[in-house]
């Protein structure tokens, strides 16, 4: 195999042009537009010592969240990419990239995440992305699931690896199934989809339909396990043959230390060691995009997450605001970014594989079937 040492400012680059397709803003960009400047320590509440690295990065850039007075809702959900890589000063030797959903419940988070996530790690190692998917489900499932672990343990105790059984008497049995699938011997370990509260059972079963739907090939993987509170419902993974891996979950218990409210979020991290520490260019604030793309329902969301690979490819420059469920939101967030063009589709639109090109000048509207659509975009 070659050897894998991308340059941080390709990252960078690639992070931001990930970030516009599929609706992710730069934190620093986000932040600079609030303009606020509070301090504050983290939550008493909140002990970080007891965090596995990457909810430690996590409820670092809850942090810095908050302290720039953002303030995400389900209302106005915030979709955030954020890196360690500052702009004018010499990359960290491993750079950390990080995209986040926060406020919003619903399974169209996890999957665009899992997209971009895919998209992302596609682009900066040239390689076939593999996808695994799990769910640890809510707090009555892992309460369930703690339970079932614990018996599981004791009565295959003879039959499992001593240093597994070991850890599991101490009443660290997430830890004690992180052991027993690293050594490959997990076959009959419990699964915690099979113990899904009702809640958790329909929410991942959407996330599937929604991968499935968009022709996201994924992998079910009972043994992707997250150990601790932190975690919840869906998380997955993401790797590619040049080991880089890519660790996603939801936080809900996380971001709640944080916010006024609980919070459904999600949130993926990479981690990417390099050789080159070159200077990290500045991110626009805007996107030069001459298209938004505007959805309204879950057809469309799924015919846009199809169609935005094939738009990204073709290196057509549009934005759009996926996750956002919110028509409101989406006509906002298009005149942030001013583009000559709106590309508007509804369920009509999906059923029938359209969209409608609208010149924002004149108002003209123009069906489109979406066979052509990367053919006639280029031509406007």
């Amino acid at each position: 195999m070659s050897t894998f040492a991308p340059r941080p400012d390709e990252l960078v680059k690639r992070a931001h042009a990930i970030g516009n397709y599929y609706g992710f803003t730069p934190f620093s960009v986000a932040a600079a537009a609030k303009n606020a400047k509070v301090k504050a320590p983290f939550p008493e509440t909140l002990s970080i010592d007891a965090l596995d690295p990457n909810a430690r990065e996590t409820v670092t850039f809850l942090k810095q969240v908050r302290d720039a007075g953002l303030g995400p809702s389900a209302a106005q959900p915030l979709f955030l990419w954020h890196t360690n890589a500052a702009a004018g000063r010499p990359a960290p030797k491993q750079v950390v990239i990080q995209f986040h959903a926060l406020g919003v419940e619903h399974a169209i988070a996890d999957a665009v995440l899992i997209r971009a996530m895919r998209a992302l790690v596609s682009d900066i190692t040239k390689d076939e992305a593999r996808l695994r998917v799990n769910s640890m489900g809510d707090k009555e499932t892992r309460t369930r699931f703690t339970r079932e672990l614990g018996t599981y343990f004791r009565r295959q105790s003879a039959a499992l690896p001593p240093d597994c059984v070991a850890t599991a008497k101490r009443g660290e049995v997430f830890e004690a199934a992180e052991q027993l699938c690293a050594s490959q011997c997990s076959e009959e370990l419990p699964a915690p989809t099979d113990h899904l509260s009702e809640a958790s059972r329909k929410h991942f079963e959407s996330v599937l339909e929604y991968l499935e739907a968009t022709d996201t090939p994924y992998e079910l993987a009972s043994d992707l396990l997250s150990r601790g509170t932190a975690w919840t419902e869906t998380c997955f993974e993401i790797t590619s043959s040049t080991k880089i891996t890519v660790w996603g979950s939801r936080y809900g218990e996380l971001a709640k230390h944080f916010f006024r409210t609980s919070l459904p979020s999600m949130g993926a991290i990479v981690r990417v060691t390099i050789d080159e520490r070159v200077e990290v260019p500045s991110v626009k604030e805007k996107t030069n995009a001459r298209f938004v793309f505007v959805h309204i329902g879950d057809e469309a969301k799924r015919e846009s997450m199809k169609m935005t690979d094939l738009i990204r490819k073709a290196r057509i420059p549009l934005a759009q605001a996926i996750g956002v469920e919110s028509l409101t939101e989406q006509m906002r967030f298009a005149e942030t970014i001013n583009p000559p063009y709106l590309l508007i589709m509804g369920r009509k639109e999906a059923l029938e594989r359209s969209v409608i090109l609208r010149e924002r000048s004149t108002y003209t509207e123009t069906s489109i079937p979406l066979d052509s659509l990367i053919d006639r975009l280029r031509l406007v």
